[in-house]
């Protein structure tokens, strides 16, 4: 993976590119100096672990050939200070579907997405709890 960062201006506004030249606004927080030009570095850190557990949801529930009509999430994330770094310690994933999918099956395909499969969970697992909760139609 590359990703590069060009300053897009005083002080804080970056964009950021992917190697598919994909771009990301990224600025920093009004009260420390920053301009509202972009996403916060930590809630792109958490964008990402949304796309990461919905895109394994998804991906195992049409090979259980559940019929997806619509599908949102929502997460909450609280952080604490350990030292000078502020870390994630606790995370809610709310999962939001609409369709033909079986409860049972939708419990199971979260639960191997945040267990097993999505990366950007195993890695914020290490200093949050991370639940869930999910809704049906």
């Amino acid at each position: 993976m590359h990703i590069e960062l060009k300053r897009s201006g005083a002080p804080f506004h970056f964009e950021a590119k992917n190697e598919g030249g994909k771009t990301v606004q990224l600025d920093a927080a009004e009260e420390i100096g920053g301009t509202d030009k972009g996403a916060r570095p930590m809630e792109l850190f958490i964008m990402g672990l949304g796309g990461c557990t919905a895109i394994d949801v998804v991906m195992i529930l049409e090979k259980q050939k559940q019929v997806i009509n619509d599908f949102d999430i929502k997460i909450d994330a609280d952080r604490k200070k350990e030292g000078d770094a502020s870390l994630f310690s606790k995370i809610n994933i709310e999962y939001i579907l609409k369709g033909q999918v079986d409860e049972e099956k939708l419990k199971r395909a979260i639960e191997l997405s945040l267990n097993k499969y999505c990366s950007a969970a195993k890695t914020l697992e290490k200093t949050a709890e991370i639940t869930y909760t999910y809704k049906v139609n």
